[in-house]
């Protein structure tokens, strides 16, 4: 019996001062901090997020958040019949329907316009690489001031730049508040959003244009094919996997974003998104257990995207 238990050790000493062993070690060392860091900043917050939601949370027992009163689905239910969440008619559409239109108007803008500007792009001409490096400031540019520029340009003062040039002009008599007009300003943030994330688009669609197979230009020519048939039968099909993985990839981030909307608007004038009513149930009204539920039903939506984008785009990579 002593035999076999000193030969199990002596087993077990090989294999722990083995080379594999110690680069098994070393990965999981150089792994520990991450994941730590991982766990600290957004897995626990995760779940305990998750536990607020169904829990009565707020200042009044913030001290012992952990014997907070157990609501169950209640949170879910005040958010879903909140005013501000709820389809109200034309004039009030609610958090939830202008998050669908917002994020699927300024995916779709920013997908065209990307693509249109990585088709320009893709020809030469003389300061190609120039126009490519100013194509992406908007994408580059610090949030916080491009907001403040698009702020200053629409102003509703008659110093602001829009309000000063269509003054001068005689296309206004008196200025606007662009920003706080309802409908304008929701458009206005779709336009800017675009603008923004274009360059993301432009990227990826000109990587893939430059990847296509020449010969299969040359061959159109040859055939008669004009512009807009290359652009039809080769360009697009060509482009069709990664015009639906930004499609998909934009509409998760654009349903996500909340600093682009809060710094313009605030999420007033019919702007108010899903991430910006969260904000304002948790740090405004204080009430963190809404304002978690409100984050899990934007989680919910965000695995929805999440399933549409494995169960498409990576089925095509599969197959390709």
């Amino acid at each position: 019996m002593t035999a076999i238990n000193s030969k199990k050790q002596s087993s077990f000493g090989r294999r722990w001062v083995s080379l594999e062993a110690r680069e098994a070690r070393l990965a999981w060392a150089l792994i520990f901090p991450t994941a730590l860091i991982v766990f600290g900043l957004v897995l626990f917050p995760a779940i305990f997020s998750i536990w607020i939601s169904f829990h009565d949370v707020g200042l009044h027992n913030l001290n012992d958040v952990l014997n907070a009163p157990f609501v169950g689905l209640d949170n879910f239910r005040d958010v879903i019949e909140d005013f501000a969440f709820k389809f109200q008619g034309l004039q009030s559409w609610g958090a939830a329907v202008t998050s669908v239109v917002y994020s699927f108007a300024a995916t779709i803008l920013t997908l065209l316009i990307g693509l249109i500007a990585a088709l320009l792009l893709n020809r030469p001409f003389r300061g190609r690489g120039l126009a490519r490096a100013i194509f992406l400031f908007p994408y580059v540019a610090p949030i916080v001031s491009i907001a403040f520029v698009w702020r200053w340009l629409l102003d509703p003062r008659p110093s602001g730049v829009l309000n000063d040039i269509l003054l001068k002009l005689n296309l206004i008599e008196l200025p606007k508040a662009y920003l706080a007009t309802r409908g304008l300003a929701l458009i206005l943030v779709i336009l800017i959003e675009a603008w923004r994330y274009f360059p993301f688009a432009m990227l990826m669609i000109l990587a893939r244009l430059q990847a296509i197979d020449n010969t299969l230009y040359e061959a159109a020519d040859v055939d008669g094919a004009n512009a807009w048939a290359k652009f039809r039968h080769i360009t697009l099909p060509e482009l069709h996997y990664v015009l639906g993985a930004i499609f998909l990839l934009r509409l998760m981030w654009t349903f996500n974003k909340f600093d682009d909307i809060f710094l313009l608007t605030g999420g007033g004038f019919g702007t108010k998104v899903l991430p910006v009513l969260t904000y304002e149930f948790s740090f405004r009204l204080f009430d963190f257990g809404r304002g978690s539920a409100t984050a899990m039903l934007l989680l919910i939506i965000l695995v929805v995207f999440m399933a549409l984008y494995v169960r498409i785009v990576m089925r095509d990579v599969e197959e390709t």
